[in-house]
């Protein structure tokens, strides 16, 4: 039989076990890597591999991997990966089936370069250093983005870094536009009318740094509404079973998500759900894989649930203040204000504080666009959705679009109540504004709920295509619903967090949306 140790060896395993389970120094910081290998050699190329290794707590949805190969190198070919190339950076991206990896799981891909001595540098994963130091002796992040457009052009203007700086590599996505030594760049060759977001990273030798986001609009626009969004339905990334935007996006050609919520995490201190960090979670995920797909997003604060910023920000500052911490993380097309609670939509010291603060917002970020939405009746907004409409006007608050909630409102022709409910706000804005009928429908916008709401009113996909197309023809510029998360089928299975409570195909709303 097996004899226990004796005391002393006892106590010191314990300590050996209490060294290894401690971390200590850099190691102490979870991380993801990717660790390149040679597979084989020959004078004129090589094969390589890299081998990403999640050592973070939650999921990478979507993943990119970026490396400098020296003058005269190149790579021919990839396999697990696709392969974009801009000057000698090499950008190596995950196909459908490998994007997402799990906690403590790994992918590889690997790749023909040449020449045979050739090693790649300078390897980032999602914008980080490969080792998963985060770039130690990197630029600091650049100085926040302007934009300037012509009809075919987008000049871009930013803060110098901080550090060492070689120069400045500008991406939409994954892919790298420019690459300067200055803090200006111009990306020509573009179409009249066209919304792209860019990022601005600086670089050195040691690597990349964080991001800075901008997005812009090429002038040259026929269309009477160039101030027109995507459809962009809600996603919740702490609600309900969410999906990996990036294989929505691809079933349904959708562009835009509204990313929900942004909450008040101790005071005034914005958090997604007030409890997942701005950066490094599932929802920054997200968002980098719907950037990297092309796509933008915009960012909604608020909600019915939840401890908001509007209430615990004190002054219109310390909430304008809030709000920039997220843009500058996150760098969203849209920052959209879900003003429903009572203790902000009924509460009018809140109501102005918001609206105050959102002056300051749109001073700071003026290609941000800024969206208010609210709940309404049958038949338009309530009393306190019209108080916020005459005091927007009276504070002179730069908002882009007003957004109704045509649900959970006794709908009983879910398309006929939402078009009187939509007309009832275009008659609130005229008679704020002084605006015409087309100047009011182009200040507005439409965000439902698909299938069964919560009193049971029924959306079917028939009718979400009806009231689409009603927003098309009148010139509405925003279209959302409540939610992605709930783009999938369960017929009869009521009202639940992961489906819509009706025979659908999976993401049928999604698409309807994208057409938009």
């Amino acid at each position: 039989m097996r004899r226990g140790l004796p005391l002393f060896a006892l106590t010191g395993l314990a300590v050996l076990l209490l060294s290894l389970l401690v971390p200590t120094g850099a190691h102490a910081a979870a991380s993801a890597t990717a660790v390149f290998a040679k597979t084989a050699e020959w004078g004129s190329g090589f094969e390589g591999r890299y081998t990403i290794t999640n050592g973070t707590g939650t999921a990478i949805n979507g993943w990119s991997v970026a490396v400098d190969m020296p003058a005269g190198g190149t790579v021919s070919s990839a396999w697990d990966a696709t392969v974009s190339r801009s000057g000698q950076r090499f950008t190596f991206t995950n196909v459908g089936w490998n994007g997402t990896v799990a906690p403590g799981a790994s992918v590889s891909f690997g790749f023909i370069g040449s020449p045979g001595s050739a090693v790649p540098s300078n390897c980032t994963l999602n914008g980080q250093s490969c080792t998963g130091t985060g770039n130690p002796g990197a630029p600091g992040q650049p100085g926040p983005v302007t934009a300037t457009a012509t009809d075919t052009s987008v000049t871009l203007s930013w803060g110098a870094s901080s550090g060492t700086v070689t120069g400045y590599r500008v991406y939409e996505g994954t892919a790298q536009r420019a690459q300067v030594a200055g803090t200006t760049a111009t990306i020509g060759g573009l179409a009249a009318c066209e919304t792209h977001t860019y990022t601005v990273r600086a670089y050195n030798s040691s690597g990349e740094s964080a991001g800075r986001d901008v997005t812009a609009t090429t002038t040259g626009c026929t269309n009477p509404q160039p101030g027109k969004m995507p459809g962009a339905p809600y996603l919740y990334m702490g609600w309900g079973n969410p999906p990996n935007p990036g294989t929505v996006m691809d079933a349904t050609g959708i562009k835009s998500f509204t990313m929900a919520f942004i909450l008040a995490s101790g005071g005034c201190n914005p958090a997604w759900d007030g409890q997942r960090p701005l950066t490094g979670g599932p929802d920054a995920q997200a968002i980098s894989t719907i950037k990297a797909k092309g796509g933008n997003v915009q960012i909604s604060f608020g909600g019915w649930s939840g401890n908001k910023l509007g209430p615990n920000c004190s002054t219109p500052q310390a909430f304008a203040d809030a709000v920039q911490r997220v843009i500058d993380a996150v760098g969203p097309a849209v920052v959209d204000f879900d003003i429903e609670n009572t203790d902000e939509f009924e509460n009018y010291t809140v109501q102005d504080r918001i609206l105050n603060a959102l002056k300051i917002v749109k001073q700071r970020n003026p290609a941000v666009k800024i969206v208010v939405t609210f709940g309404t009746t049958t038949r338009g907004p309530n009393a306190h959705g019209v108080r916020l409409i005459n005091r927007s006007r009276e504070l002179a608050v730069p908002v882009d679009n007003y957004t109704i909630m045509p649900f959970d409102f006794g709908g009983t022709d879910m398309y006929q109540d939402t078009v009187n409910a939509s007309e009832g706000l275009k008659n609130a804005l005229k008679s704020a504004f002084g605006w015409t009928d087309a100047q009011a429908y182009a200040r507005m916008g439409i965000s439902g709920m698909n299938g069964l709401s919560d009193q049971q009113e029924l959306t079917s996909p028939a009718t979400w295509t009806r009231i689409r197309d009603w927003a098309k023809a009148r010139g509405l510029t925003r279209l959302a619903y409540w939610a992605v998360n709930r783009d999938r089928p369960c017929p009869g299975g009521g009202v639940t967090s992961h489906c819509s409570g009706i025979a659908q195909a999976d993401w049928e709303f999604t698409k309807i949306t994208a057409g938009f």
